[in-house]
């Protein structure tokens, strides 16, 4: 999981340091640095799962209805 950047010629240090920022953001480093920040109780993270998995089958539910709609995607790849 070590992240390694080699300056390119005539790139500034700006630069460099925003190309290892988005490479930290695609391995997902920076999520979860922010998710193991503070510690959680295993019941918490089932807790928390549980919560997560009966939004996602509500709002397909909901998508299925035709109550909610599904967001346009950008023509952006994504990030993560």
């Amino acid at each position: 999981m070590a992240i390694r950047i080699k300056a390119r010629s005539g790139e500034s240090t700006e630069q460099m340091m925003r190309r290892f920022k988005k490479l930290c953001e695609k391995e997902g480093l920076t999520k979860d640095i922010k998710r193991k920040e503070f510690y959680e109780k295993p019941s918490e993270r089932r807790r928390r799962a549980a919560r997560k998995s009966i939004n996602r089958r509500i709002k397909t539910e909901l998508m299925g209805e035709g109550v909610l709609e599904k967001k346009p995607r950008s023509n952006r790849p994504p990030m993560s």
